[in-house]
Order: C-alpha cells, then structure tokens, then sequence
C-alpha cells in the first residue's frame, strides 16, 4: 500500500486536467442540485481560488455570496446575479450552468468532489512555490538571504493552506480596458485608430475626442426618447487625463479639426446676413436719431404727432435682429459667466480643450469660490437664467454643452477637491478615460494617415455638422422596443450592482447617470452610423448594445478616477482601515481576521457596521482582505457575520505608530 493511498485525507489519484474540470462541475452542480450543502462545500474548499478554471470561481463566488446572504440559490436566480455582475458571458452563458448540473452524477458525492478540487489545487500551490524556488536557487546572480527569505515565506503560506497575490495599493488600479474602438461607427474607428498608430498614442484619447466631436454637432439639437417621459440630450462631459508629452494637442487637432472648419464657414457664409441687418438697423436707428434732434429744434411741433413718429420708428428699429456670428465651440479659457452668456446667445457649444484651463475656472482660480450652476444645468438641459444688476441676461430653455478635454490627471485631483464637486453633482456628469503612456514604447517610424480614411472622417463629420446646425428646432430620435428592452435590462443590471456590497455602491451618484448616458453615447453613435440616410429613423437595440460597451469601458476607467482622486469617501475609510491593520495590537501581533464590528470600533469616524461596509469592500477588490468561508452551524436564525481574512503585507508595522 502506498503512503498516499494509506493517508485517510489524501484523494486515492491524482486528477488529470480534464478530471479537475469535471470534479470542479460537480461541485457547482451540487451546490445547484442541494443548496443546503453550500456551507459544507465552502468549508471543504477553503480558498475560492482553490478552482483551477476561472469561470468556475467565478460562479462559485456568485453562490456563496448568495447563500451568505440568505438569498435562495437556483439555477434560474444564479443566472440573473451574473447578468447583473457582466460575468454571464464570461463563463458560458445559462446553458453552462445546466452543463455543471448535467455533470453531477449526484449531489451526495459533493464533499468528495471538494475534496478532489481542494486537493488539486494543493498540489498546483506546492508544485508553483517549489518551482519558484528551484528557479531562484538556481540564479547565481541572486542574493542568499533574498533566496531565505522567500522559502521561508513559501514554507509558511504552504503551510496555512493559502496563498495570497501581492495587493493592489489604494489609489492605484490594476490594468484598465482599451476603449472599444469596434463600438463606434466604421469611418470614425477607422479614423480613431490611424491617429492612434500615427501618433503613438493610446485610442482612447482619440476616441473620447471623437464622441466630443460627434456631441458637438448634436447636442442641444437631437435628443432621443428611451420611452414616453424620458428624453435624454446628447451632449456629452467627456475628459481623457494623460501625462505632459503625450501628444495631446496633436490628436486634439485632427479629431476636432472639422469642427472648426465648419464653425469658420458658418461665420463666412453668415456674414452678409449680419452686416445687411446691422445696416438696417443703424439706418433705422438713425432715423431714430433724426426725429428726436427734429423735435430739440423745434418745440412748437405737434408733440403728441411727434411722439407717436418717434416711437413707431424706435420699435421699427427694435424688431430688426441682428444675428449673432455662428458659433459651435468656446476655448477652454472662460469664465462661467461667459459660459453662461454664451449659452443664452447660441445655446448649444462645446468647450473644446487640449489641456485643463476649462477646469481651472470651473474649481474658481480666478474668482472667490467655483462656480458650478452653468456647468451642472447645461449638461441636462435645464433653464438658464442669472439675473445681473449692470445688464440684461439672457434666458434659455434646454441649453447644451458638450466638453470634451484632454488635462493632465492632477488637474482632476483639483477638480476633485474643489468645494462641491462630489456634492452637488459635477464630477458625476462626466465620462472619465485614464489611459496609460505610450511614452518610452513609441514607434520611431510610423505609418502615416491614409488619406482615404482622414477624407471619410472629414467629409461625414462635415456632413452632420451643417446638417444638424441647420436644423430650425431640436428633433427627438425615438427607441424601437428593442431597444427600449435593451435598456430596460441594462436598468436591471446596474440598479443591482448599487446595492452596499456590488461594485457601484461607492459611486452611486455617477452610476445613477449611466443609462442616461448609454443612451446619450447611442444616439451618437445612430446618427453617425446614418448620416447618409434616414438618421430619423428609430434607434436600434444593437446600437444600445454597442453604447453599453463604451461605457463600460468608461465605468472602469471612472471607477479609478475616483479612486485617483479620492474623491471616494470609501477610499478615505480604507486608507484609515489600512493604516489601523498595520498598527500591532498590545501584545505585538498583528491582526490576521477582521469582522465588521471590529472595524467600527477602530476609528470614530464609524458609527456604525453600514458605515464601513464600502471600505471593507474596496480593501477585498485590492487585495487586501479576503472573505473567510464559514462552516455550517446547523442552526437557524441570523447567519454569522462574515470574517475577513488579512493579507500579511498589511502585517508589516509602521514607524512612529502607537500600539493598540
């Protein structure tokens, strides 16, 4: 008899990989097919991480957060809560699921089946550590007390059965998406990407400035209707933050360069217009003039007649308007007061900037305290008026600005602390990029633009543009059903994930604009996708579809934005949360398992266990904390509160720290 076989804890083989698989499925399928083991199956696994296929920690993940919660566990319900995460797809659809189920011979072999998986993934954590060592043994070049240190570090995560990945630090983000150029209408993609590869830079940028373009020929002046009593405008806050030398003004340029083109000729082509009515109007001012230096020289006239002739030529004068000179965009150097002014004259521009100078007025550099209203209103279409003592200030209904700018990532920690950004809705209305630098890993030589591709952006960008700005009233696009479902579920996915412990429940204020978004990002993408044809036409549930994949690249990059910017109240707590685990405890030890109500009674910042929850959160999603499985009790009424496992990096003491 084997010393394996003889083992009482040791499985009596050693699984293949495709033994690993099916012993993973069954798991799942017990868990499914009897959901009062779940507990036990937990317990037995230990570590989520233990599943060598990712889809299936994933949809284990999913159940015992379910079953953690006291929520039922089925197939059905199962399917919903990773639709709702956007890891449906990711593991195989419903039909994967049903897959697990089938590959069960019976939910009683459960525990063995655990036991398999548990094993498997035991010898996989042996078999990488003695690797990594051999590997560093073997380095002459490398330091002995390095080569120590890490067996001895090796030896003990083996020997507490776990293991852990180096923590992701709070305000830093692992690898943030590529935006999805695919998502955007050929001609623009093909566009977006020529610049990129032309000027070595990511897409993203690129990209962003594209949809601020395609928002400056539609917004204030088509909107669309999800259903009947939601309308959503179409003009966008977009920002895409990127280090200095990134060669923002050159692809500011080519992405916006037929926006100003157009705005030029608009102005030509006006100017007649302008100068025949300023004509008539000084001349019947000058009328004006003459019949009042008529009645100064001569007082004898009849005053009555006179008044009346002066009058009636004084409102000649006023009905003839002047037109103002045409104007799409503003520079990125005003002051909210011109914003607002401007609104009142055009109502609908775009603030247009390669660099932050927008957000420096926004933030009040050149006044007393930011001043946020016109920024906050034009975005949703809100009444402007601001009433001013020295001159009349004009009203507009439904007024739109589009902003589309490229700052540097510490402008947007400005913006962040600016009083009253997070608070009365500011930071929530944009759509944030953060893309990596190329700088270091560019191409010397590069591929030029080809010239059939600038020419298509060039002449369909041109095209919506005088099509739109010649509109005489905004027009609003309507939803087919499909589309309107297409929403709907989107609705569904995102009200879940604002809930305290799902992924948004931290920016439950930009999140809340999502869908609103996605619908404003789908009407741009309909309108280009038709500038040739019938962009009147409803718009498509495939057109939604493409729109919710731009903002989910968009969600991801917002999400370390405002962990950039700490902006996050979540952010400030964990930091706190951090600093506390690696304080040592009294008697020198550190904390190695945290409840809830322990970290409430760590600061008086907490108040209580709801208070913490979102620190608790964002510390698991870095990497920091780890959820503990409980073993069944077998007793009903509350479940227990969850225990988290501490990373031994948080371990390390600080200097100049007290105990406690």
């Amino acid at each position: 008899m084997s010393a394996e076989s003889a083992h009482p804890n040791v499985i009596p083989f050693r699984p293949e990989p495709a033994e690993i698989k099916a012993a993973e499925q069954a798991v799942i399928g017990a868990a499914l097919l009897d959901p009062v083991q779940i507990p036990a199956l937990a317990a037995q696994l230990g570590d989520p991480g233990a599943f060598y296929h990712p889809a299936h920690e994933t949809i284990w993940r999913a159940i015992t957060r379910m079953a953690g919660g006291e929520r039922p566990v089925d197939p059905l319900l199962l399917t919903g809560v990773l639709r709702a995460q956007g890891d449906l797809g990711r593991v195989g659809g419903p039909g994967y699921l049903h897959a697990c189920i089938e590959a069960t011979p019976t939910a009683a072999n459960g525990d063995y089946y655990a036991e398999v998986v548990r094993v498997a993934a035991e010898r996989r954590r042996i078999n990488t550590a003695t690797s990594r060592l051999a590997h560093m043994a073997g380095d002459g070049g490398a330091d002995l007390d390095d080569v120590r240190a890490a067996a001895l570090a090796a030896l003990a995560d083996l020997a507490t059965g776990e293991s852990w990945l180096d923590p992701v630090p709070l305000g830093s983000h692992g690898t943030l998406p590529t935006f999805p150029v695919h998502a955007l209408p050929a001609w623009v993609g093909a566009y977006v990407e020529a610049v990129a590869e032309f000027t070595q830079t990511p897409p993203d940028m690129a990209a962003t400035m594209g949809l601020a373009a395609l928002s400056t020929a539609a917004g204030g002046r088509v909107g669309v209707e999800i259903r009947p009593g939601w309308r959503e405008q179409s003009n966008l806050y977009l920002v895409c933050a990127m280090p200095p030398a990134s060669r923002k003004s050159d692809v500011f340029a080519s992405m916006t360069a037929p926006v100003y083109r157009v705005e030029d000729e608009l102005r030509a082509d006006a100017r007649a217009r302008i100068i025949e009515a300023e004509t008539a109007k000084e001349t019947a001012l000058a009328e004006v003039d003459a019949l009042m230096a008529r009645a100064r020289k001569n007082p004898d006239l009849d005053r009555a007649h006179l008044v009346a002739e002066i009058s009636g030529a004084r409102m000649l004068a006023d009905e003839i308007v002047v037109p103002p000179s045409p104007r799409l965009t503003l520079s990125g150097d005003i002051t909210p007061e011109t914003v607002t002014h401007q609104l009142g004259v055009h109502r609908c521009l775009a603030a247009l900037s390669p660099e932050g100078d927008l957000f420096d007025s926004i933030v009040g550099r050149y006044s007393s305290k930011p001043n946020l209203g016109v920024f906050l209103q034009a975005h949703k279409g809100e009444r402007l008026q601001a009433d001013r003592i020295t001159r009349e200030q004009p009203t507009v209904d439904k007024p739109a600005l589009t902003i589309g700018v490229t700052p540097q990532p510490a402008v947007l920690q400005e913006l962040g602390a600016a009083p009253g950004a997070r608070d009365r809705g500011l930071l929530a209305r944009f759509l944030y990029s953060l893309p990596p630098s190329n700088l270091g890993y560019r191409k010397i030589r590069t591929t030029p633009i080809p010239e059939q591709v600038a020419a298509a952006y060039d002449l369909r960008l041109t095209a919506l543009l005088h099509t739109l700005t010649a509109l005489d009233e905004p027009v609003t696009v309507t939803m087919t059903e499909a589309a309107d479902l297409a929403v709907e579920k989107l609705q569904e996915k995102f009200e879940v994930q604002l809930r305290p412990d799902e992924p948004l429940a931290h920016i439950k204020d930009w999140a809340g604009k999502l869908v609103g978004h996605i619908a404003r990002i789908a009407v741009l993408l309909h309108l280009a996708d038709h500038v040739t044809n019938d962009w009147r036409a409803p718009l498509q549930a495939a057109t939604v579809e493409r729109a919710a994949e731009i903002a989910e690249y968009y969600t991801a990059h917002t999400l370390a934005v405002f962990d950039l910017i700490a902006a996050d109240p979540a952010t400030e707590d964990a930091h706190a949360l951090l600093q506390w685990l690696r304080r040592p405890k009294k008697d020198g030890t550190h904390r190695t398992h945290l409840k809830a109500h322990d970290a409430v009674a760590s600061s008086r910042r907490f108040k209580k266990v709801a208070d913490v929850e979102p620190a608790l959160a964002l510390l698991e999603q870095h990497g920091w904390l780890r959820t503990d499985q409980h073993a069944p009790t077998g007793q009903r009424g509350r479940p227990q509160a969850v225990t988290f496992r501490v990373h031994p990096a948080a371990n390390t003491p600080m200097d100049g720290t007290e105990t406690q």
